[in-house]
């Protein structure tokens, strides 16, 4: 028993997996998480819903197997959330609490795989609640949100699989990467990562099972509803990701290394640096090399997609996870002076994070470097001001002819908000020939009247010889003078020169 327990890291093989793990820090790590989730259904209220959080209010009310540029959950979650605790960015924002809070408890239990024991776990839940990331995707409901906790718990189901080799673990992986596919496909790449990771560093046996067959399976099952939707429908998810790399892919391509250093926090740099170094110098983590290895492949494979740089970051997690025992060993080594400092800087890091993550800052507040490092917080104002702006704008229109009146916006943000605080101000039903709106249209051909367009479209686009005679009858501005997307938004009045249903599919918008 006594030798099983000093070779408890070393691989996968029976003493592995009878090995007794440290005991999890349940105590601590709850009150890490109590607080976390105290602060963030506080603040959860504090700004107004995100243009995303809008657009996904709204598909959830359409409920389907799959939307042009995301699969279902963040939809469906968007709306059992709104459903049970109602449609307010707070009620929609317990789904992002949650989330949140599941993605630290399962973080800390990877930590846990690696020999971590309460100190370091605690090290990871604190870590991981305070790091930027994790608190702007647990604020806001994004896809971003759901991702998060579906790869730490990919990782978590791996770490296990390859520390004890039982292959039955693949059932877990498997399952989650079928859920993540209905989320976003970027788990792909996740899976890609560890894999390559695997073959290259081992522990090979672990692709020697038919379990693994099994859990490819079960992955396939769950994902089958949303990869037939894609099909039958042309597979808009790629024509988005495409259009995604041809306008933003050298931009995301220069922004992307300086990015991972400041995603989580400049802070928290040396500690997942040492989760990618602990592997190859700890021979009791040897098994654990697969993980290390899964992280330069997904950014290299980014790099070459073109990719956002925040897609890599839920990876970094379980690298933290990796490397807090290091990071403690090191703090505990040091003088009296590096510890200060080094908690100086802990402190700083976390207050940036927070400041920049959450809806701390009066709006106004907003302008200058905190809309620089983080833009989210300013769309996520002056949707009402929007909204009334339309309204206004509507009420020019001659009350003879607004029974044939449409109102089309041109982004999925400006037609979730008027779909949202519309109907309290007498507007009908938006149309956008954005993303799935495009999809939710078109107006009925017996609207022949004026059309109200929020926003407007590129000049030189098919808009400009199907909406023509365009008159600007408003300006749209927040009452927090925050500089946002929507802020001067124009109104315009427009004629339609064809039927809805020619029109509709010229103005379509995948990006």
């Amino acid at each position: 028993m006594g030798a099983g327990r000093t070779r408890a890291f070393r691989g996968p093989g029976p003493e592995a997996r009878s090995a007794q793990l440290p005991r999890f820090a349940a105590l601590p790590v709850g009150l890490v998480v109590a607080v976390q989730a105290v602060i963030l259904t506080a603040l959860s209220g504090r700004y107004g819903f995100h243009r995303d959080e809008l657009y996904f209010v709204a598909a959830g009310h359409r409920p389907d197997w799959g939307y042009v540029d995301n699969p279902p959950i963040t939809p469906w979650l968007a709306r059992v959330s709104t459903a049970l605790f109602g449609e307010t960015p707070s009620g929609l924002r317990v789904a992002a609490t949650l989330l949140g809070v599941a993605t630290v408890v399962v973080v800390t239990l990877i930590a846990r795989e690696f020999g971590g024991g309460r100190g370091a776990q605690l090290f990871t839940a604190l870590a991981t609640a305070l790091s930027a990331y994790v608190l702007v995707v647990s604020h806001m409901l994004a896809t971003n949100s759901a991702d998060m906790l579906l790869w730490s718990l990919i990782a978590l189901f791996g770490v296990k699989l390859l520390r004890t080799g039982d292959g039955r673990w693949w059932l877990a992986v498997g399952a989650a990467a079928g859920i993540g596919l209905a989320n976003k496909w970027l788990v792909l790449l996740l899976l890609s990562g560890l894999g390559i990771g695997v073959a290259a560093a081992g522990p090979r046996r672990v692709l020697r099972t038919w379990w693994l067959a099994a859990g490819v399976g079960i992955a396939v099952v769950l994902a089958a509803p949303i990869v037939v939707w894609q099909a039958a429908h042309g597979w808009p998810m790629l024509t988005v990701a495409g259009g995604i790399s041809d306008d933003d892919g050298v931009e995301n391509r220069v922004l992307f290394v300086p990015m991972q250093l400041v995603y989580l926090s400049p802070v928290l740099v040396p500690v997942w640096i040492a989760g990618l170094v602990r592997p190859w110098r700890d021979p009791g983590l040897h098994w654990a090399r697969a993980l290390a290895i899964a992280y330069p492949v997904v950014c290299v494979e980014l790099l070459v997609l073109g990719g956002k740089p925040y897609y890599s970051v839920p990876l970094l997690l379980p690298l933290v996870a990796l490397g807090a025992e290091p990071a403690l060993r090191w703090l505990g080594r040091g003088r009296v002076t590096r510890r200060v400092l080094t908690g100086a800087a802990a402190v700083v890091g976390a207050a940036v994070s927070v400041l920049t993550g959450l809806p701390i800052v009066p709006p106004p507040s907003l302008n200058g470097p905190l809309l620089a490092i983080n833009k989210e917080p300013g769309e996520q104002v002056g949707w009402p001001e929007l909204a009334d702006a339309v309204a206004a704008a509507w009420a020019r229109i001659p009350a003879t002819e607004r029974d044939t009146a449409v109102i089309v916006t041109g982004n999925y943000g400006e037609a979730g908000a008027i779909e949202h605080y519309g109907p309290a101000r007498g507007l009908p039903q938006p149309y956008s020939p954005h993303m799935s709106y495009a999809d939710w249209g078109p107006p009925p051909d017996r609207l022949v009247g004026p059309v109200l367009v929020v926003g407007g479209f590129e000049r030189g686009s098919p808009a400009s010889r199907l909406l023509t005679g365009c008159h600007a009858v408003a300006k749209q501005h927040n009452a927090e003078g925050v500089d946002n997307d929507e802020e001067g938004v124009v109104l315009s009045l427009c004629t339609l020169t064809e039927p809805w249903s020619t029109a509709w599919p010229a103005l379509r918008r995948f990006y």
